[in-house]
């Protein structure tokens, strides 16, 4: 009889990574960089007006309000299926970017990229080695952190999340892994750098056990939003010892009865264009065919 390791396919109490929200002054330098620069999906179904944007990658968001800039502490990895198609398109859109944060560097096939309003977004090529059968998605987002903060911040997310967080080392240092869903992370890294103060950018996740971690986050004190029955918030992140913050993120928390858990997401294959068109191509494929 095969004897399988039956803990690979345990995901945790966090079975969905939604989104990533930062506020953006222009909504016009958003789109270019964006949908014609990344090569993304703007969502034609929700939020289509001028004051927001919600932006497709894979099964995953960036939400896109506009206001005065936030800049995520940290990096937003994603994988695109074709590193050299993307070079061309961040060449052309960068003669009206000009002026702006924006900036990109190729290293290998990873691309390392500058929003207009400098939030950073490291873009690597399909490993399934290292992102499973993702082509397209946002397989992690890394937070920095101060040194000696890892350790508390797994053990908040194991107890107060019922998360499989683990600390972990390699050649950029210490972290804390938060395991999402099938495919991505929340990654707490520590930095000695001086961190800016936060400025109200949040990500968004679903849990499967939703009432457990939100009676633990009351009566810590750490709630700071009520949204309605399928949803709340909280953004400290502290030492349950000593009550201490280790880190601030706000969390939209979703349960899976919210109306928009694993909602399907529409992507475009940015390959296509008016003056070369192929009928039946314009959909992006977010998995690898089967093997």
């Amino acid at each position: 009889m095969t004897v399988f390791d039956r803990t690979t396919q345990d995901i945790g109490n966090i079975v969905e990574f939604g989104h990533v929200n930062v506020r953006v002054p222009d909504q016009r330098l958003a789109i270019l960089f964006y949908v014609a620069g990344l090569g993304l999906t703007r969502d034609p179904y929700l939020i289509v007006g001028v004051d927001n944007a919600w932006i497709n990658v894979g099964t995953c968001q960036f939400h896109l309000p506009v206001g005065e800039a936030q800049v995520l502490r940290g990096v937003t990895g994603l994988v695109l299926p074709d590193v050299d198609a993307l070079m061309e398109r961040l060449a052309v859109v960068a003669p009206r970017l000009a002026g702006t944060a924006f900036a990109y560097a190729r290293r290998g096939d990873v691309v390392e990229v500058t929003c207009p309003w400098g939030n950073r977004i490291r873009v690597h090529a399909p490993d399934a080695a290292r992102f499973g059968r993702i082509v397209l998605g946002m397989p992690y987002v890394e937070v920095e952190t101060a040194p000696g903060t890892v350790e508390g911040i797994a053990r908040f997310y194991r107890e107060m999340l019922l998360s499989h967080a683990a600390v972990g080392e390699d050649a950029d240092g210490r972290f804390a892994r938060v395991p999402i869903g099938r495919g991505e992370s929340l990654v707490f890294r520590e930095t000695a750098r001086d961190l800016p103060a936060y400025d109200g950018h949040h990500v968004q996740i679903a849990l499967a056990n939703f009432s457990g971690p939100h009676a633990l986050l009351a009566q810590a004190g750490l709630i700071t939003e009520e949204s309605n029955e399928a949803q709340y918030r909280f953004q400290d992140i502290v030492d349950l010892a000593s009550g201490r913050v280790l880190c601030t993120l706000e969390h939209e928390v979703r349960s899976m009865r919210h109306p928009m858990y694993a909602r399907a997401l529409v992507n475009r294959n940015p390959a296509q264009t008016n003056s070369s068109y192929a009928i039946g191509q314009e959909a992006a494929v977010w998995t690898m065919p089967p093997a």
